[in-house]
């Protein structure tokens, strides 16, 4: 067969991503509202919905380029938790039992995607063009998120509610930083992912 006409992809893979996709968009929006969809983690898993169906090497690179670093990092911590020694304390919800198993299931994405993304990659290859083209679509996802996302913590009658979305105002949820300028911060935030 062709080059040219040859799947790349399995189609069993992206029946599997896309359905998986499909479970999770809907659970979500549910549980944490639309502002969810904002974290770059989530973006990343749109985007690969797109990327398996087109098999675009360029939105596999573009994903990738945005959550590799940040996700292994959460791999890290949910390792070491499950042995009681959290890193960063960033996946402490996948072990509590106030939440959903079910929602705790699909919320494992982040640690498997990372590595699905590295799979794309080997299959469709590395596009040059990612980088600027996530760093463009990080200043604008953090924009937004600055302007729609509450800082920290989560009001008490809406404990799910995202708040501090791509960490715009600080590196937690319980508050916001307080050492500098809110404003000032976030500017530091953008002049950083550029």
């Amino acid at each position: 067969m062709p080059e040219q006409t040859r799947r790349r992809i399995p189609l069993w893979v992206k029946i599997a991503y896309t359905l998986f996709v499909a479970v999770l968009v809907p659970k979500y929006w549910i549980d944490y509202g639309p502002t969810n969809f904002l974290y770059f983690c989530d973006v990343a898993l749109l985007l690969t919905v797109i990327c398996v169906w087109r098999e675009s090497a360029l939105l596999a690179s573009i994903s990738a380029v945005g959550i590799l670093l940040p996700q292994a990092l959460w791999q890290v911590d949910f390792i070491a938790s499950l042995f009681g020694m959290p890193v960063t304390g960033m996946t402490a919800y996948m072990f509590d039992e106030a939440l959903p198993l079910f929602t705790r299931f699909l919320s494992f994405f982040h640690f498997w995607l990372p590595l699905f993304l590295l799979w794309l990659l080997s299959r469709l290859g590395y596009d040059r063009r990612a980088f600027p083209a996530w760093t463009a679509m990080a200043v604008v996802l953090l924009i937004v998120c600055y302007v729609v996302s509450p800082p920290p913590p989560a009001p008490p009658d809406q404990p799910g509610l995202p708040v501090n979305i791509n960490y715009v105002y600080g590196l937690g949820d319980a508050a916001a930083q307080t050492w500098m300028d809110p404003d000032l911060y976030f500017i530091g935030l953008l002049v950083q992912e550029r």
